[in-house]
């Protein structure tokens, strides 16, 4: 028995394409394309690509900041029935050597500044074949818009799909400290796509406009999915640094309409004085995910920009679809039944969530337990890790590895997280891959990385570190330095403790909660 063909996401595009092809698709700095002109590239790259021997399955590696090109590069996957691997491009070149090696890409797409992130791949990986530069390429590479000119205005075939045909690895980290690659499908990320139209951005069509201040290659390209889908144009930031005033004035210029954030974005921009200068009624829906918002960032929030908030609660594994607060469940007044306060709202359409102990049985409403989710928008398995897809999906539901409740209403509340990953500034951090780097210093013994709670970032990192026996006295400057290149910035621990000892189980492991009571003890972090 054969499985049914499905849509090739990529007619998300198409479709789009020939119903607005005059209306702008996407707005970067002073330029402007339209539906037409952004399909028809997607065509000609996935012609150019094809003339060097690139074929469906293919491996697409990504390392670009927000533009045009990176806005292209996933339809330019979906429709060639290849596999976008996209990266942060804020990542060190050896973490984007082991998403190069470990997802087995043939195909490497960079910016040009990115040179060095290139050489790494290629000395980590044996499948690079392709490389593609955005910009002046170096000897023996591609140049992307040259490829584009040489088959503009020639039509593409899209490849045939599957509904469990690859179509994007969602890269993750695990408390293992490798990220591990999500298998998004085009049978799931349909689902995904409808699911977001239903739950976060209802009613959104064509005279809308999105704005996007996160990377493309994560939660903010998933958004991106939805207002292509119905033709609303993307308007990016004109440079890397969010800068409030320069959001606001687009905002205003282009009438935006939705925007997909995490709540500490959302705090810096209505906290800035620029929110009070310029018009933001267009705004229907801001959403924030990554992590609860306080509840005093809300209220401002909600004091500024109107009944526009949407919360919701999702991985990349199940493409962020767990549950939503929708706007008309966010109050600023606490005694409004409609405040919801701490919940991260409803299951998703379509989608179940429960609460099951270790057994995974069900607990009963209001006890606390693992968080978990069936439903279409889970992932098809983690690639080449089969362990960690049976462990994530024992019992048939996806294990969020978070800790939580539902109340008689169904509405979910989180408690807490099984690991000890924490979430900083809307970016999970594992602490495991922290330590690890840090562990690598000559003068450190022992380390211990947790999450503490801040106001501005919601929660931040803070290492305890143990030096070796007659090694030199150094400071937290000096392990500043040695994370910088070997590790992502938005990981680093803010404050560096150094301690003589550090408390340990009776199997000789760390016990990072009592590390945590000692640092409440002895007045360096918040209890709460």
């Amino acid at each position: 028995m054969h499985a049914a063909q499905v849509m090739n996401l990529s007619q998300l595009l198409a479709q789009t394409a020939r119903l607005h092809p005059d209306l702008p698709g996407l707005i970067h700095r002073d330029d402007v394309w339209t539906w037409r002109q952004i399909n028809a590239r997607v065509d000609a790259m996935c012609l150019g690509l094809s003339a060097i021997g690139v074929r469906a399955g293919d491996r697409i590696l990504t390392q670009s900041r927000n533009s045009l090109q990176t806005f292209e590069l996933g339809w330019v996957c979906f429709r060639m029935g290849c596999v976008w691997v996209p990266t942060n491009f804020r990542l060190t070149p050896d973490e984007v050597a082991y998403l190069g090696q470990s997802s087995g890409a043939s195909v490497m797409v960079y910016d040009d500044i990115f040179a060095g992130h290139v050489d790494a791949v290629r000395a980590a990986s044996t499948h690079l074949t392709h490389v593609v530069a955005i910009g002046e390429p170096r000897a023996g590479e591609h140049a992307y818009e040259p490829m584009v000119s040489a088959h503009l205005g020639q039509a593409f075939e899209e490849a045939t799909v599957q509904e469990n045909s690859p179509a994007w690895f969602f890269y993750t980290s695990g408390t293992t400290g490798k990220p591990k690659a999500g298998v998004l499908t085009h049978g799931q990320l349909a689902f995904v796509v409808t699911n977001h139209l239903a739950d976060m951005i209802p009613g959104t069509r064509e005279t809308d406009c999105s704005i996007v201040v996160a990377p493309l290659s994560h939660g903010a390209g998933i958004h991106a999915l939805l207002n292509v889908a119905r033709g609303a144009a993307s308007v990016l930031m004109p440079g890397d640094r969010l800068e409030p005033v320069v959001f606001w004035g687009l905002v205003e210029r282009y009438r935006v309409t939705n925007v997909f954030t995490v709540p500490t974005i959302v705090k810096v921009l209505v906290e800035d004085p620029s929110v009070d200068q310029f018009d933001h009624s267009s705004l229907r829906y801001v959403i924030y995910a990554g992590a609860p918002m306080y509840r005093a960032d809300q209220k401002l929030a909600l004091q500024k920009l109107g009944s526009v908030l949407v919360q919701y609660f999702g991985l990349g594994e199940v493409t962020g679809c767990i549950t939503v607060l929708p706007p008309y469940m966010h109050s600023a007044d606490d005694d409004d039944p409609n405040a919801h306060i701490g919940s991260c709202g409803r299951p998703r359409t379509g989608m179940e969530v429960a609460i099951l102990d270790k057994d995974m049985q069900r607990l009963p409403t209001g006890e606390v337990g693992e968080i978990c989710v069936r439903g279409p928008a889970v992932l098809l398995e983690y690639h080449g890790n089969p362990d960690a897809t049976e462990k994530a999906l024992r019992g048939g539901w996806f294990h969020t590895g978070d800790l939580g409740r539902l109340d008689a209403k169904g509405l979910l509340y989180i408690t807490g997280r099984e690991s000890d990953m924490y979430i900083s500034g809307g970016s999970n951090v594992y602490p495991r891959e922290v330590e690890e780097v840090l562990l690598t210093h000559p003068s450190v013994l022992e380390v211990a990385v947790l999450g503490v709670p801040d106001p501005k970032w919601g929660e931040v990192g803070v290492a305890v570190v143990v030096l070796r026996p007659d090694a030199p006295v150094i400071s937290a400057d000096d392990l500043l330095a040695h994370l910088d290149g070997r590790s992502a910035k938005y990981r680093w621990p803010r404050s560096f403790f150094f301690w003589e000892a550090l408390p340990k189980s009776g199997y000789g492991k760390i016990t990072k909660k009592d590390v945590r009571q000692l640092l409440i003890e002895r007045g360096e972090v918040p209890a709460h």
